[in-house]
């Protein structure tokens, strides 16, 4: 399979401001999704302007390439979690793809107060 629709994705996600697969509450302080990828799904490149942390609700294993071409692997335990800052301007345009054999879910909490950037519109 040609690679050429993850460029085709890439050249969108800095408009997708769509961080996890539902949006289960958003305020005027923050907006938390649920992302919950079975074995070989992924979610597309998206783009992070805000400061967020993830907390993983299951274990597993999973890939994110990102905008700059590199790719990191990591395996994840519930409960665990991770923390972002952005400074004005700076963004992280990533994937997300389950490469276990079990289903992975996050919670990922991003916040609009506090955060240098606006957030992005959700299409």
């Amino acid at each position: 399979m040609s690679e050429n629709w993850r460029s085709a994705e890439l050249e969108k996600a800095p408009l997708n401001g769509r961080v996890g697969h539902t949006l289960v509450s958003e305020t005027d302080a923050v907006r938390v999704w649920v992302i919950s990828l079975k074995p070989g799904e992924r979610l597309p490149y998206h783009c992070h302007v805000l400061n967020y942390f993830w907390t993983a609700t299951s274990e597993g294993a999973t890939r994110s390439h990102y905008s700059d071409g590199t790719t990191a692997e990591s395996s994840v335990r519930t409960g665990d979690t991770r923390h972002y800052r952005f400074a004005a301007g700076e963004r992280m345009i990533h994937d997300l793809e389950n490469i276990g054999a079990t289903p992975v879910s996050y919670v990922t909490v991003e916040l609009k107060i506090g955060s240098a950037n606006a957030p992005l519109a959700l299409a």
